[in-house]
Order: structure tokens, then C-alpha cells, then sequence
């Protein structure tokens, strides 16, 4: 039988693909936040999203913190 070996690397084009993927998504976040919420703002929806974007910060901060500081993590196996 012939030995048939698999290639499981990721080419770069596709992390690039991903990359721009994401910034895409970046940018069309930023324009609808400045569309629906800076530019036509009412100070009914101002407040409640400014705190919203405040507590997703700290918990996106938080779980950053924690998942850094993790020993698990850094002893991986594909680290």
C-alpha cells in the first residue's frame, strides 16, 4: 500500500482571507454605531449605549485578564 500523507497546514491566503474578513466586519460595525447612534442620536438611546459599550469592555477586559493569567492555556499543547 502506498503511504498517504496529509497535509493539515492552513496556507497563508486563508489567514489573510480571515483577517480581512474581520476588519471588514470592524468597519461595518463602526459605520452603523456612527449612523444609527452618534449622528442620529436621541438622548433616549445615548446613555443605555454608552453603559452597554462600558460593560462589554470591562467583560471582554476581564476574561482576556483570566484566560492570560491561566496556566492551562500557556501549557497547551499546540503552544
Amino acid at each position: 500500500m502506498e503511504d498517504h500523507t496529509v497535509s493539515r497546514t492552513v496556507p497563508g491566503s486563508v489567514g489573510l482571507l480571515g483577517a480581512l474578513v474581520v476588519a471588514g466586519l470592524a468597519v461595518l460595525g463602526g459605520w452603523g454605531f456612527v449612523d444609527g447612534v452618534v449622528l442620529e442620536s436621541t438622548s433616549a438611546y445615548l446613555a443605555p449605549t454608552v453603559a452597554v459599550l462600558a460593560v462589554t469592555v470591562v467583560v471582554v477586559g476581564a476574561l482576556i485578564a483570566l484566560g492570560a493569567r491561566s496556566k492551562q492555556w500557556r501549557e497547551g499543547p499546540y503552544w
